[in-house]
């Protein structure tokens, strides 16, 4: 009965949170909130904020707060195409993330035809850092955790919690190597692993280097996973300057040629454009309140993505 009740509010909530979003319409062509600023209307500096861990997909319920190439795409397809901004802010807060979906984003930044400034958060630390390192300048707060350059991968062996469940797990391959993520590790694999780690690695010290005017091995010096402070990464030459998001703001007028910026900050996208991807998320929550805890775990288990290289 407790079950049923709570399922039902769960169902309800959601109903009132569609209902909400429909009184509230599409976002405007506009798609933009000013911040301040008195200047003309013609001199936007636009400021969007890139907050959580970076992963491929589409963003939904479950990964709301999650930065995507395809929600980076949206703002600086608009930003691009809007004549009245004339430079981005990126507020970026991020503890890195998805290797390949770091440098998707990057190359989209990169390829941004306006400039481009990046204001450090709390952290912007590995891929967080990846995709500031083609920013026309970077700035961060003396206590912004940055840096953390390397490569991580995380492989679960499940076996030991198999046998407590008494589940079998029964594999058939063709390829030697098709089954190691579900295993343990054999030395040779390990090997092969750690050749991925440290490509991947390289890619991540060459990069910096191209985009900070720093020498391979300098970076390779700093490339031990390590964290700075925003302070030490101005001195180490990660970070251009240290400010807020203010100093920021102006350096990207300076960077346009604009003498009396308008601010404007970019709305997030993400609820409007995926709402029947959240439906589906608010679905495949409320048939989970049904399951018992061991039904749970096995399909958390199920679900588990695969191994994947992080910067």
């Amino acid at each position: 009965m407790r079950k049923k009740v709570v399922v039902l509010g769960v169902v309800g909530l959601a109903i009132v949170s569609v209902i909400v979003l429909l009184h509230m319409g599409p976002p405007s062509d506009e798609g933009f909130a000013a911040r301040g600023g008195l200047g003309p209307p013609g001199n936007r500096i636009a400021v969007a904020y890139l907050q959580g861990p970076i992963a491929e997909g589409r963003p939904s319920m479950s990964t709301t707060g999650t930065i995507t190439p395809r929600l980076v795409a949206r703002y600086l397809e608009k930003l691009e195409a809007d004549p009245s901004v004339k430079a981005a802010v990126l507020r970026i807060d991020s503890p890195g993330g998805s290797v390949a979906a770091s440098q998707a984003i990057a190359g989209m930044i990169e390829e941004f035809s306006k400039p481009v400034v990046v204001s450090m958060g709390d952290i912007a630390a590995s891929g967080g850092y990846y995709i500031s390192a083609p920013a026309d300048r970077i700035l961060a707060m003396p206590g912004t955790m940055t840096g953390s350059i390397g490569v991580i991968m995380s492989i679960m062996d499940l076996h030991g919690l198999y046998d407590k469940l008494g589940i079998k797990d029964q594999v058939i391959k063709s390829g030697r190597h098709k089954d190691m993520y579900q295993r343990t590790l054999t030395p040779e694999e390990r090997e092969l692993v750690q050749r991925l780690s440290d490509a991947a690695y390289e890619q991540f010290v060459t990069y910096v280097a191209a985009h900070r005017g720093l020498t391979v091995e300098k970076v390779r010096e700093l490339a031990t996973g390590e964290l700075f402070l925003g302070s030490q990464a101005v001195e180490l030459g990660l970070v251009d300057a240290v400010g807020d998001l203010d100093d920021a703001v102006a350096a990207a007028a300076e960077l346009a040629g604009v003498e009396s910026p308008v601010v404007y900050e970019v709305p997030s996208p993400i609820f409007f454009v995926d709402f029947w991807n959240f439906l589906g998320e608010v679905r495949g929550f409320v048939k989970n309140l049904t399951l018992s805890p061991e039904e749970r775990l096995l399909l958390r288990l199920r679900e588990e993505p695969a191994p994947e290289l992080c910067y």
